[in-house]
């Protein structure tokens, strides 16, 4: 079986629907000029700042590296570098001059075993089999010209499906679900001592608590990690769990029209959907965010153009009129509060704010004051305001 036949189906959908819009299309045409000229000088920074692992420092990682590039049929030079850090990290860059770079945390190295770091070493080499590296996500979303909020949830929720499916191919690498799975809880709880004894079945039950009412999808998850481009820890090893028991990992398996119905599932935790939806909790989302991004812009004493057009792309042209009354609004605020209290789930206004920073961030970094209405807001959501700074500071960027 073709390793390009484990990638998650919502991936390879999403990304092309993505590399047909404009701004994607715009940003990679820069690149191409850009790489024309000569190579980026990835390779000069990462001698410069990292240590690269030749074959005779560090045969154990080169045997890896082989295996999984035989795995799944990488077909491109690698280079393996090591960063000093204490943070689990690994990552994977666009090629340059014919070779791919990946690079690893020390403490990675020191912390995963052979099967775990084989994990690893298979996902980063997703990342580049399945292409993720040609939608510039961090060149888009830290941009001069921002995405608009519609194109900015698309490349968020498309970066967890890309993880995915980088996932599949470090599974398919290591060939084992525990293994697997205690490199995932490692990367959660950057624990790796005898403290505590790994549970595959506790682990996973975080998404029972996470699915334990529909109408608060996510409540079991840390808040923080809602919006990540990562899926939650525990998220990903159900997704494993559910492509080992598929036909794509053992024969006779489930269909992989199961598999993908049944990971789609998951990831719904994680993709709250309130603009189109027509239950109470979706509509009093939606007004919330109508009068919220009101507030939010016209924090600074007047609503710039940049704002206006954010706030016509959630609710669409013409939605901004001379005629709205702002005070009235405002004066409605905590009403719509509490009605999303009374319908909505913690998890589910977290989305609410994330797009109110959206506007906040619409032309520019968010001023103080955007940053005052939007702690407040989080304050009256029973939502710890320390939150908004991550809103309002998070690039999306898969690794």
């Amino acid at each position: 079986m073709s390793a390009h036949d484990l990638r998650s189906r919502q991936d390879l959908r999403m990304s092309e629907d993505l590399l047909q819009q404009r701004p994607v299309k715009r940003v990679n045409e820069m690149i191409e000029r850009q790489e024309a000229e000569g190579p980026m000088g990835t390779r000069r920074r990462l001698l410069a700042t990292s240590v690269r692992m030749s074959r005779s420092m560090a045969p154990a990682m080169h045997k890896t590296a082989d295996a999984c590039i035989e795995a799944l049929g990488v077909d491109i030079p690698v280079e393996l570098y090591v960063f000093a850090s204490a943070q689990f990290n690994a990552m994977c860059v666009k090629p340059e001059d014919g070779r791919l770079f990946i690079m690893f945390s020390s403490s990675l190295l020191e912390g995963f075993d052979d099967t775990e770091f084989k994990f690893v070493m298979g996902h980063e080499l997703g990342h580049y089999l399945y292409g993720h590296h040609d939608i510039p996500i961090g060149y888009l979303m830290r941009g001069q010209s921002r995405p608009d909020p519609k194109l900015a949830l698309q490349l968020t929720a498309w970066s967890r499906h890309a993880e995915i499916s980088a996932d599949r191919a470090g599974a398919h690498c290591a060939q084992d679900l525990t293994g697997v799975s205690r490199a995932l809880f490692k990367l959660a709880s950057g624990l790796t001592g005898s403290l505590v004894n790994f549970d595959l079945d506790a682990f996973m039950a975080q998404v029972d608590d996470m699915q334990h009412e529909d109408a608060e999808p996510g409540a079991g998850a840390p808040t923080g990690d809602w919006f990540m481009t990562h899926p939650f820890s525990p998220l990903r090893v159900r997704a494993l769990k559910l492509f080992h028991e598929s036909e794509l990992a053992v024969p006779g398996g489930k269909s992989v029209e199961n598999l993908e119905a049944g990971v789609q599932s998951l990831m719904g935790l994680m993709e709250p959907s309130y603009l189109d939806g027509r239950t109470k909790a979706d509509e009093a989302m939606r007004r919330l965010l109508f009068a919220g991004a009101l507030s939010v812009a016209r924090a600074d004493g007047q609503i710039s153009e940049a704002e206006i057009a954010v706030f016509e792309r959630f609710f669409g042209s013409d939605s901004y009129r001379d005629s709205l009354n702002l005070d009235r609004l405002e004066a409605e605020l905590p009403g719509r509060v509490e009605q999303v209290i009374e319908h909505v789930g913690v998890g589910r206004r977290l989305q609410v704010l994330r797009d109110l920073a959206t506007v906040a961030c619409s032309d520019g970094d968010a001023s103080e004051r955007e940053r005052a209405v939007l702690r407040g807001l989080a304050s009256d959501l029973d939502v710890d305001s320390a939150l908004i700074d991550q809103f309002l500071c998070a690039v999306p960027e898969p690794d």
